[in-house]
């Protein structure tokens, strides 16, 4: 039986995470990389802003290997960090460099050390500190396919693009209007539960 690089599995889908994450903001302005298109003000440039942080603080900080360079938005204490959004002296590209720089510094990380190498991240509540590259490497994977997924929902509700390459607009109309068909079902039901 082969035995699987369990170390090299989770970086391979952190980098294609990454990768979704940067393309995100391919072609669009200014304006739309950092407009919030949620309540919670959720945009495309924040989020690759909040990822860098991570790389930096769960992949480097954690196993005493900080940024050689602190990003402009990095404080003493990280809940005081502007990191979900860009200010307007922030540019795009000083924010995906920073971000390309922390992901090759966690990719150091990743490869120099074994999964069972200790961290400690010092924010984490008092008796939870300790950790392993293990665990915090399936934490930054997660992260980083969880706010991948955010971007692609922020890039269609933008222009309209999307990863499964579906450009026939009569067939994304066709199909939109039967998931909404199968919706409506169910506010019939919600407006009337007893015929439901």
């Amino acid at each position: 039986m082969k035995t699987v690089d369990l170390n090299g599995e989770l970086l391979a889908v952190l980098r294609s995470s990454r990768a979704v994450m940067v393309g995100k903001l391919d072609g669009l302005s200014e304006y739309d990389r950092r407009r919030p298109l949620t309540a919670t003000g959720t945009n495309l440039l924040g989020l690759v802003k909040h990822l860098a942080g991570l790389e930096y603080g769960y992949l480097g900080e954690a196993f005493g290997r900080p940024p050689v360079e602190r990003p402009s938005w990095f404080r003493d204490d990280p809940r005081d960090e502007i990191d979900m959004w860009a200010t307007p002296d922030e540019s795009s590209d000083y924010i995906i460099d920073v971000y390309r720089r922390a992901c090759a510094h966690s990719d150091l990380t990743i490869t120099e050390l074994d999964l069972n190498s200790p961290g400690y991240v010092a924010h984490w509540s008092e008796g939870h500190q300790h950790t392993t590259l293990g665990v915090l490497l399936i934490r930054m994977t997660a992260e980083t396919s969880q706010h991948a997924g955010h971007a692609d929902i922020i890039r269609e509700l933008i222009d309209g693009e999307t990863t499964d390459n579906d450009t026939d607009p009569a067939a994304r109309r066709t199909r939109t209007a039967a998931i909404q068909a199968a919706a409506d079902h169910f506010r019939a039901v919600d407006l009337h539960p007893q015929d439901g």
